[in-house]
């Protein structure tokens, strides 16, 4: 009788072995791919958060690199088209063929403003792009501008408007931009901040050169 009872048992142990065995393959599989679905939202958030930041970010690198640049080229652009700048057709470098706004003679705000906007890739909204010409700070020594504060080291004649592109004078010119990223990395500033005339991050560089002639 206790013989019958504990094959018994063992039958019994043998049925919830099998279930045991069967059932829960099935149940740890659907929890390892709904584990897998959840792994995969927070991998795939983090990867394309990754990769926005990447593109924005290097486009806004690339972005000030051209600013920059453009600053430079601008005043080497103005250093060249003084007031004692040749017009002759025969050989000057201030002919209006040479101009970017088809001026001949001195550069001029709306020369160098012309000139960046023509140097500018069309990666970059021109629009937003800015050369301001209104303070010294920020723009001086071309036809019809004078610097503020005055050039103690130039001659006298840089500090007055008509002859603040004689050589020896300083040219100064500042070139901005009003970015916006263009996936949603950071909340865009709503504010202008100078020297950049529309609302965005302002990016800005600056740059001087001796006029040669």
């Amino acid at each position: 009788m206790i013989r019958g009872q504990l094959e018994s048992v063992r039958q019994t142990k043998r049925s919830h072995s099998s279930v045991w065995l069967t059932m829960p393959r099935l149940t740890r599989r659907m929890t390892q791919q709904g584990a897998s679905l959840v792994e995969y939202a927070f991998v795939i958030l983090i990867f394309m958060s990754m990769l926005f930041g990447v593109s924005g970010f290097g486009h806004m690198l690339f972005v000030y690199h051209h600013i920059n640049n453009a600053a430079k080229e601008a005043t080497r652009y103005a250093s060249v088209r003084g007031s004692t700048c040749n017009t002759d057709a025969n050989g000057g470098s201030c002919q209006a063929s040479n101009s970017a706004s088809g001026i001949s003679g001195p550069t001029t705000a709306a020369d160098i403003q012309a000139f960046v906007t023509s140097i500018t890739p069309s990666s970059i909204e021109t629009s937003r792009l800015v050369v301001p010409t209104t303070s010294g700070t920020y723009f001086c020594g071309v036809n019809g501008s004078a610097c503020s504060p005055p050039i103690t080291t130039a001659p006298a004649s840089c500090n007055t408007n008509a002859t603040a592109n004689d050589a020896h004078c300083t040219v100064k010119v500042t070139v901005a931009y009003a970015y916006k990223f263009i996936f949603p990395l950071l909340p865009s500033p709503t504010t202008t901040t100078a020297p950049c005339t529309q609302p965005g991050f302002c990016l800005s560089s600056t740059s001087q050169m001796v006029i040669v002639h």
